[in-house]
């Protein structure tokens, strides 16, 4: 963990790293994950990582450290907004707004026409499309329906109606 005042620990040499002094990164994307996020206090010891970590090709990114400010930003949680249950979309006023948008095809055509002809060897009109679009609109709003009733913001596979 990094010392206070300091931005984090040299992962060569272990020396804290100030904050807002200057630092290096490796220049590959696997050095630089969330999880990993290797710093060097030098490009000495940045140097030192390269016999075992066998990059192909790499370069030490000179980066600064953020000021007492910025760490202390980042390092408090973001404000986390109250979750709750939406009535249902016909009480609301958006719902008739929502209901007026033109309705867009929910099918998948080229899936539907492979499964149409793989399965009886006929061809699938692209007019079909739309029934079956307003079908699973249909379905779906039960299962939304469902979710709602028992208190969910996501929908389950026991919400959809058998």
């Amino acid at each position: 963990m990094a010392e206070p005042g300091s931005f984090a620990r040299c992962n060569a040499c272990k020396e804290p790293i100030a904050l807002g002094a200057t630092y290096w990164v490796c220049s590959v994307s696997t050095c630089n994950r969330k999880r990993t996020a290797l710093r060097f206090c030098s490009v000495t010891c940045w140097d030192v990582h390269l016999p075992t970590a066998k990059h192909r090709e790499a370069w030490a990114v000179e980066k600064v450290a953020p000021t007492r400010l910025e760490a202390d930003e980042a390092a408090s949680p973001p404000a986390r907004e109250k979750r709750r249950i939406l009535p249902s979309p016909e009480t609301t006023a958006s719902a008739a707004v929502r209901r007026e948008e033109p309705e867009e095809v929910l099918i998948v055509a080229s899936r539907l026409k492979d499964f149409v002809r793989a399965r009886s060897g006929f061809n699938t009109s692209d007019r079909v499309l739309e029934p079956l679009s307003r079908i699973v609109r249909r379905v779906c709003e039960e299962a939304i329906e469902n979710a709602r009733r028992d208190g969910r913001r996501t929908v389950l596979d026991r919400d959809v109606p058998k």
